[in-house]
């Protein structure tokens, strides 16, 4: 992966890493809806209630990225920048002692990703400490999207999208297209979450074994286009007047041979760390309540049987088979006018190096779930607690 970079197309490159996702909504939201079945009972309750809203807000950070100038480097962190020979071993963890060797524009420029893991964690805990359903909702969801944007190889390097190495568009390829061809075929049957003592060295060692995926990632890409052409490999959309280049399904489909093992086994550990860590939030806390802040307290039988059945599907690994996944629900795509073609019947050679197209949100259920008012518990400084209703919230 040596490589040399002029300035001015590393500024390019670091605008660029802006608008990068992670995992693609269909990802993200597959990877908090598993999580949910992997707390323990006397959070499970409160998570599934709310579970709809949770994997709708697992997106946000990348919805708000174009309009945050501050959201971007929060999802990945460029370790190559800092050594490619041996980053971990010239990064230090703690984010006061970077910021002392590197600088804290630095970091910014080139990702915060473990530090925002950290961050949101305690976030979440206060959230839990001062029984503030909104803010559990929203932190649970928000340190989802982080850690497994963690877990994608593509998230530790500058050449997060192939630009460097001739192959743009693999990040896309490698956590969209593939988690959404190939869903029936991964295992999502995870491990039940646990205390996590050092959070820190946990997300280290996330990022540690994502960065030592990235030499597969590149080169099994390269292994398949020696023996594919062009014109099979990439697909051309034409809209509004512009042309962009992604890879074909035929070329998702011998990289999925190739690689879909690594892109399984990230998928599936993902909820792991997110359940394991709503859990030590939960338990650094104090172990709240979380049924009182719940209308009714108890789950419905309703409520009981659905969980029931998800769990049995996950339990089996059929989520995605039974259609289970709230991912799964899609909006109606709209009919466009303008035409896809395969590479072959473009007559534009230009095109080759168009930006790929972007992805198409997986929208949450359609079916709206009952709501309830959100009951925020508060304390006054004489000690006395009141409760709030605030919002509406799923039931």
């Amino acid at each position: 992966m040596k490589k040399t970079i002029l300035p001015l197309l590393l500024a390019a490159l670091l605008l660029a890493h802006g608008t990068a996702g992670a995992w693609g909504f269909f990802g993200h939201r597959t990877i908090t809806q598993v999580a949910v079945y992997e707390v323990p009972s006397s959070l499970q309750a409160f998570y599934f209630r709310h579970m709809a809203e949770l994997v709708r807000q697992s997106t946000a950070p990348d919805e708000r990225r174009n309009d945050d100038p501050t959201e971007a480097p929060k999802h990945f962190i460029d370790l190559d920048h800092f050594s490619e020979d041996n980053p971990f071993g010239k990064m230090p963890r703690q984010y006061d002692k970077a910021t002392e060797k590197f600088t804290a524009d630095t970091l910014k420029k080139y990702g915060t990703v473990p530090w925002v893991v950290m961050e949101t964690k305690d976030n979440l805990t206060e959230a839990f400490r001062q029984r503030d359903t909104l803010g559990i909702i929203k932190y649970s969801a928000e340190l989802s999207h982080y850690v497994a944007d963690a877990f994608v190889p593509l998230h530790t390097t500058i050449n997060y999208d192939g630009q460097l190495t001739d192959q743009k568009g693999l990040h896309g390829l490698w956590e969209s297209q593939l988690p959404e061809r190939f869903i029936n075929d991964y295992k999502l049957d995870g491990q039940p979450a646990k205390y996590v003592k050092d959070p820190l060295a946990a997300i280290w060692e996330v990022l540690q074994q994502s960065y030592g995926f990235l030499g597969e990632t590149f080169d099994r890409a390269t292994k398949i286009e020696k023996t594919m052409k062009p014109e099979v490999r990439f697909t051309f959309s034409h809209r509004y007047g512009k042309t962009s280049r992604r890879y074909s399904d035929a070329f998702a489909d011998a990289y999925e041979k190739e690689v879909g093992g690594m892109v399984d086994y990230r998928l599936k550990g993902a909820p792991t760390l997110v359940s394991s860590l709503w859990l030590t939030a939960w338990q650094d806390a104090g172990k709240p309540d979380l049924n009182a802040l719940m209308t009714p307290s108890k789950p419905t039988k309703e409520e009981k049987e659905k969980l029931n059945t998800e769990l049995a599907a996950w339990k089996k690994n059929t989520l995605a088979q039974d259609q289970l996944l709230l991912a799964q629900q899609k909006v109606k795509r709209v009919e466009a006018a303008d035409e896809i073609k395969s590479a072959k019947e473009m007559a534009d050679p230009a095109a080759t190096d168009a930006a790929p197209a972007p992805e198409t949100p997986v929208a949450a259920p359609a079916a709206a779930p009952a709501t309830d008012k959100v009951k925020i518990k508060t304390k006054d400084k004489d000690g006395s607690e009141k409760v709030k209703l605030k919002g509406d919230a799923p039931k």
